[in-house]
C-alpha cells in the first residue's frame, strides 16, 4: 500500500500532537518540522530523515506522536509515533509507525475525524452573545432547553452536525457533547459559530451545519485532538486485526 503512493525523497511535515509553547493569553503554538522519506520499511513503518534547523539536528523524542503530511503527487495525511532513531550511512534517521490510516490531505488547520456523537445544542441568548464577544467567563445560562443533534465529524477547529433544528449562518450556539479518552469520559461545553446550514437532500427537515469554535480553551482543544488521535489508532488496530 505505502509503496504504491509514497516514494523515497517525498517531503514530509511533522506537527506535534499536544501543547508545545503556550503564551500567557494565547493558544498553544505548534512547531512544524520538515523532513523527507528515506525508505519504506513496511505498510506500517517509514524511515524519514531527522529534521534540521539551519545546520542543527532536531532530536524528536522516541514515543513522540505527530500529525504527518507527506507531499507526493497527491498529499496524504496520517498520525504517526516515533519508535526509533539512529544513524545509517551518515544519515540521521527517524523510524515512524503509522497509528492511523493514510487519508488525502485536508487543507485545513486541523485534522477532521468522521464520527457519530450525540450532542445537545441551542442558540445563545443576547446576554450570552455579549459575554462571548467580551470573552467573559461563566456566561452560560443553565437550565435552558436543548435540541438533540448528531456530530458527524469533529476537529480541533470545529465540527459538523445534523439536526432537525436549523441555525442561521453567523449565529452563535452552545454545544454539549461527551468524549471518551484514555478510558475517561469528558463533558465538552463549547460555543460555536455557524458557518453554513443546508437541508439534507434525502431527509427533509434535517439540516447539516458546519461550526467553528469560538474562544475555545487550549486544554479543551487538546482534549479533542487527543480523542481523535486515540480513535484513529483504534480504527487502525481493528483493520489490522
Amino acid at each position: 500500500m505505502l509503496t504504491k503512493i509514497i516514494e523515497p525523497g517525498f517531503r514530509v511535515e511533522l506537527q506535534s500532537i499536544g501543547k508545545l509553547n503556550e503564551g500567557k493569553n494565547s493558544e498553544a503554538t505548534k512547531k512544524v518540522y520538515t523532513s523527507r522519506v528515506y525508505d519504506i520499511i513496511s505498510d506500517d513503518r517509514l524511515e524519514i530523515t531527522m529534521p534540521m534547523e539551519q545546520t542543527k539536528l532536531i532530536l524528536l523524542p522516541v514515543d513522540g506522536e505527530y500529525d504527518m503530511v507527506i507531499y507526493g503527487q497527491q498529499p496524504y495525511q496520517c498520525f504517526v509515533r516515533i519508535i526509533d532513531r539512529y544513524k545509517s550511512n551518515n544519515v540521521y534517521i527517524l523510524v515512524v509507525e503509522l497509528t492511523s490510516n493514510l487519508r488525502k490531505f485536508q487543507r485545513r488547520n486541523y485534522y477532521r475525524f468522521s464520527c457519530a456523537l450525540e450532542m445537545q445544542s441551542r442558540a445563545l441568548m443576547e446576554e450570552e452573545i455579549k459575554a462571548v464577544e467580551q470573552n467573559s467567563s461563566y456566561f452560560l445560562t443553565p437550565g435552558l432547553p436543548l435540541k438533540h443533534s448528531i456530530i458527524v465529524d469533529i476537529s480541533g477547529g470545529g465540527l459538523r452536525f445534523i439536526s432537525n433544528q436549523r441555525y442561521e449562518p453567523g449565529s452563535l450556539i452552545y454545544c454539549n457533547y461527551q468524549l471518551v479518552s484514555s478510558g475517561k469520559t469528558k463533558e465538552c461545553e463549547v460555543v460555536g459559530k455557524i458557518l453554513s446550514a443546508k437541508e439534507l437532500e434525502n431527509k427533509s427537515d434535517n439540516f447539516e451545519h458546519r461550526v467553528e469554535y469560538v474562544n475555545l480553551d487550549v486544554d479543551d482543544r487538546e482534549q479533542i485532538i487527543k480523542y481523535i488521535f486515540e480513535e484513529e489508532r483504534k480504527n487502525r488496530h481493528r483493520e489490522k486485526g
